[in-house]
């Protein structure tokens, strides 16, 4: 699938003054409107991208040409609204858009704009044609619902067919559900309420219902910044998916991102398919604690309390946050496409009560596990969990020797393992989206003498960071454990540690691939607010010399993944930088190399997962969500899809029964415990190795 991300938001709320969460904001005037600056915001972009982003690349018709397929597909992702002469007709502009941006001329995006209108006027107006007429519901035929890539309709004919098919779809998915007994409308409120209920919409109403409120939407809340905005991220996308132009609106949202105290149900959220897609839970956060939620999942409407639900699809995404986000104890509740129903066809309501995201639940975490590994032999393994790499900045530059550090807290946490003979430590970075460069170098230092971390290419050129503290405060055998959504400091920590034979890495096929820095520049001057640039300006490479953008990090025993089925990681996003390599640093390899080991932890943990019933549930999952995803065609047959759902619902049932939620058996991390155990008795055939604080090795 082409993703379309605009920029990650923390579902958060202001902290001063939060009221109630906010609907989307009313068009503004023309008036209004016309009191934003586009001519100086669209050349001054033009103007500071190529000289700012990491690759220099000119503002060129390459770049154009990119950007308007980009914009295309952020109005139209599933190709079915433009027609393919609508398509042609904008290619005959492709190589003047640069020009025209870098004079400060935007009308092309609004000439687009208002084409789409023209076209989801039409379309409505023939789905409720067919809403009218009904459904041939024992018809046997499919939907092609891959239609990302698809080519757009030649004609009215093919339009119409296409259209028949796409409706008939929306239709069979709630009459599916009705059937299933996964009626959406029978939601169970953490907060009983005695009420009327009205009867449940039958799925021509919900169908015609969701239509009409997208041809609102489009028709009402696309205002000028926003299309500015689209159309400006389209050219910035086409030099990598995390550059952005964020307008004002969006430069306000991206502070409240920044912020350290977080009042909502804590995620982080990208824009996908006309939907907000989970990016990221936060450590702490209700969704987190709750266990429902996912990353990949699609969040496509919104109900406050226990009023009636808001369809958010096809919102931009900083006003899908504006209604999630809100006052702390408000509940909210979210209508969900899962993750592993790729095609959309059922969805689930979730209801959580909105908090305060407290430091101390994304704070590093130590716990230690007796337990007797498959030779029969007791070991004692300590887990070192981090969920980011945290520093209170703002404490740290007034010289407060308490300022809270992700590197203060890991410190603190070995030290008191140090009191324990401990057989080796489990390092658990999952879930875990980076956070602060230098907190990554510091803590990748604690596990190793003096020496390189990381390297950092920037325009200037190439530097080597390295931690230069001698002291290693734990030297046993070491295990880090990573997912698809360890991204950035986590990749470099995990890639360090790997490439000086310290650590053995356990966990997905491979990392998120995140291997970039983005700095914002305001476009203001001081009397206007014209917005900002997202660029990147800069990206990470490994000490041994090839960079974690893209590949990310290939663990060193890979463990079965319901993540690796489903489209998570650098590598999904459209126009991602590619994978390069540089020269690598110098740096003296750990003495006692896990490196020698692998083959052998590798056929252990095989052989041990065969024999674990768990896994076997778990790959079975894997697979069949796997297959699900790579099959472009679903069936348009009420009875085929209720056995769908009802498989579905299992596959859930078992996801929510396992993963990493406190309280809930965790298979990756009881095999990542088996795994530390053989390295253990693999390194030092012999029980109790005790953490220890030297100077050197």
């Amino acid at each position: 699938m082409r993703k379309h991300p605009i920029y990650l938001l923390l579902l958060t709320a202001v902290l001063a003054g939060c009221g109630k969460p906010e609907a989307p904001a009313a068009a503004k005037s023309s008036a209004q409107q016309d009191t934003l600056p586009t001519q100086r915001i669209a050349s001054r972009v033009a103007d500071r991208l190529p000289h700012t982003h990491l690759n220099r690349n000119e503002f060129d018709d390459s770049i154009s040409t990119n950007a308007l397929m980009l914009f295309i597909d952020t109005l139209d992702y599933e190709h079915a609204f433009f027609l393919m002469s609508d398509i042609a007709e904008f290619q005959l502009q492709a190589t003047n858009l640069d020009n025209q941006v870098a004079a400060g001329d935007t009308e092309f995006a609004q000439t687009v704009f208002e084409r789409f209108k023209k076209r989801v006027a039409d379309r409505i107006a023939y789905v409720n044609r067919l809403l009218d007429s009904g459904f041939d519901l024992n018809q046997a035929e499919t939907y092609h619902w891959k239609r990302d890539t698809a080519p757009w309709a030649t004609d009215k004919a093919e339009w119409n067919e296409l259209w028949r098919k796409r409706v008939k779809n929306d239709y069979v998915a709630r009459e599916a559900a009705i059937e299933a007994g996964l009626n959406e409308k029978k939601l169970e409120s953490t907060n009983a309420v005695s009420e009327t209920k009205s009867p449940a919409p039958t799925p021509a109403e919900a169908v015609r219902e969701r239509y009409k409120q997208y041809q609102l939407l489009i028709e009402n809340n696309f205002d000028k910044e926003t299309v500015l905005e689209r159309y400006l991220s389209a050219f910035t996308h086409s030099y990598d998916p995390h550059s952005d132009y964020l307008s004002p609106r969006g430069v306000e949202d991206f502070d409240i991102n920044m912020s350290l105290s977080l009042v909502g149900i804590g995620a982080t959220l990208r824009s996908e398919d006309g939907a907000a897609k989970i990016e990221k839970l936060i450590a702490g956060g209700p969704a987190e604690q709750d266990g429902r939620l996912k990353p990949g999942d699609k969040i496509i409407a919104v109900a406050q309390g226990n009023s009636e639900a808001v369809s958010i699809l096809y919102w931009p995404l900083s006003k899908a946050v504006r209604i999630i986000r809100g006052e702390k104890g408000t509940k909210v509740v979210l209508t969900v496409i899962p993750a592993e129903d790729a095609a959309g066809t059922r969805t689930k309501t979730i209801d959580l009560i909105r908090a305060e995201v407290k430091l101390e639940a994304q704070a590093a975490k130590g716990e230690i596990r007796d337990f007797s590994g498959t030779n029969g032999a007791p070991y004692r393994i300590g887990l070192l969990t981090l969920p980011e790499f945290y520093a209170d900045f703002e404490a740290t530059r007034k010289g407060d020797a308490e300022a809270r550090r992700a590197s203060t807290d890991v410190r603190r946490i070995l030290t008191e393992f140090a009191t324990n003979r401990l057989d080796g430590v489990i390092f658990d970075l999952r879930n875990n989206g980076g956070g602060s460069l230098a907190e990554a170098i510091e803590i990748a230092g604690l596990f190793i003498p003096v020496g390189p971390i990381v390297q950092v290419r920037e325009q200037r050129g190439v530097a080597v960071l390295p931690d230069s503290n001698p002291e290693i405060v734990y030297n046993g055998p070491l295990v880090v454990l990573v997912n698809r959504v360890s991204a950035s400091a986590s990749e470099i920590v995990a890639a360090a540690l790997q490439d000086y034979g310290r650590a053995l890495i356990v966990g997905d096929s491979k990392t998120h691939g995140k291997g970039t820095v983005q700095t914002v520049y305001p476009l203001s001057n001081f009397t206007d607010d014209l917005g900002s640039i997202k660029v990147t300006t800069a990206s990470f490479y490994r000490i041994a010399g090839g960079s974690t953008q893209l590949k990310g990090v290939v663990p060193d025993v890979v463990l079965p993944s319901l993540y690796d089925s489903l489209e998570i990681g650098e590598e999904y996003l459209p126009h991602a930088l590619p994978w390069s390599q540089v020269r690598g640093a110098y740096f003296r390899p750990w003495p006692e190399s896990v490196k020698p080991s692998i083959p052998d932890l590798r056929s252990r943990s095989e052989v041990r997962r065969m024999g674990n019933p768990a896994f076997t549930t778990f790959l079975a999952q894997r697979d069949r969500i796997r297959k699900r995803i790579e099959n472009p065609n679903v069936s348009l047959k009420v009875s085929d899809r209720v056995g769908e759902i009802v498989a579905e619902k299992e596959i859930e049932k078992l996801q929510d029964e396992g993963g990493n939620k406190p309280g809930k058996e965790d298979p990756i991390l009881d095999e990542t415990f088996n795994i530390a155990a053989d390295l253990a008795n693999l390194l030092t055939k012999n029980a109790g190795v005790q953490i220890t604080k030297s100077a050197g090795n």
